[in-house]
Parts: structure tokens; sequence; C-alpha cells
């Protein structure tokens, strides 16, 4: 969970792939988020992750330096993928900037965490001002994601279903079965996409 604990995976199966000679290499990121202006259930494929700043970049700290590494995501696969959400008609898919943070209580601006330093109307102010700027939805792993991926020259995606929209709360709500639902969605969509470039039906 979160950015330290992909980062570490991203090393070792790049080298994984390194080492394996692996060639023409796409790579996905699938997983559960909070929506920003979406209704639950609703699959948005990354275009760019954004810090809680909403700039398109990873600070990360190297020998005591910081380094700002582009969080762009493959342009063309996010538009295939959004193709294959057309093609699948089953649910709501949308792209859109994710926001990736350290956090999940107040650096997502909730309520609901140990503490909290602002108010419902100071809150509600910021996610507006995170839709404004392109962000659909937040999570924790997209930017060091989409930085290895730019690094290592590999192709990847970022497809994640959200299971609130936070405009309207913090709290899930939704039954356990919805959820479960919910959640079979990325997969759905990417296993779409890799039934199409492998030519079956």
């Amino acid at each position: 969970m979160g950015i330290p604990s992909i980062a570490i995976m991203l090393h070792e199966l790049i080298k994984l792939l390194y080492y394996s000679k692996c060639s023409n290499v796409i790579v996905f990121r699938i997983g559960t988020s909070g929506g920003i202006g979406l209704e639950p259930g609703s699959v948005v494929i990354t275009q760019q992750s954004v810090d809680a700043t909403f700039k398109p970049q990873l600070e990360q700290v190297v020998l005591g330096k910081s380094v700002f590494r582009s969080t762009d995501l493959d342009k063309k696969l996010a538009e295939e993928l959004l193709e294959c959400g057309k093609e699948l008609d089953q649910f709501n898919t949308v792209t859109g900037n994710t926001m990736c943070t350290l956090d999940f209580y107040e650096g997502q601006a909730r309520l609901d965490g140990a503490v909290c330093s602002y108010s419902e109307e100071e809150k509600l102010q910021y996610l507006k001002s995170a839709h404004a700027a392109g962000v659909r939805n937040i999570e924790m792993e997209s930017s060091v994601f989409a930085a290895m991926c730019n690094l290592s020259g590999l192709r990847g995606a970022v497809v994640c279903v959200t299971l609130l929209n936070r405009l309207e709360g913090d709290q899930v709500t939704a039954p356990h079965e919805v959820l479960k639902e919910y959640q079979t969605r990325p997969q759905k969509l990417v296993g779409h996409f890799i039934k199409k470039h492998l030519g079956k039906p």
C-alpha cells in the first residue's frame, strides 16, 4: 500500500524483466480509488498522476537532494483502454488525472481521521479545485508507477474503479456485494484489452 511498497515491487519487477530479456512489455496498475465528481463504480484511466498540489510530478529525495520526475502516462495506451471501455459498454469509463497522495486521511482531505486541521468547507473547496484541475480520482500509488515506467521505458497504465464520490462524503457506503462487483471492473477492462491484443474474442 502506498508509494514505498509499490516502488520496491517495481524495482524488482523491472530488474526481472531486464534479466529475462522481455520486450514490448505493458504493465498495469489496477485497483480502487476515491472518485471526484463521478458516480461510484466509474472506472478512471489515468492520463497524468498529479501530486497534492496538482502538479504532474513525483518528488523523490536522492542523495539528500530533491529530484522531480515526470508522471505522464502513455497517451495512446490510455486511448486504447478508453475504446475498450466503450466496446464493453458495461460501466462508466473515463480518462482523467489521478491525484496520488502520501496519506489516506488529511492528505486526501478526509474529515474522518484521528486528527483534522481544516473545516468541511475547506475540504470541499480543495476537492472542487482538484476537480477543476482535471483530477477525477485519488489513490496512493500512481505517481511512482508512472515515474518508473518513464524511467525504464515501459508502457504503463493506471486503471482504478471509484468506490465513492468524495464530493458527497468520506465513507464508502455501498453494500459488500456491490463493492465486490465494482472491484472486478478494472480487471474486466484490462482483460478485454489483453484479449483484443491477442486476437481472441
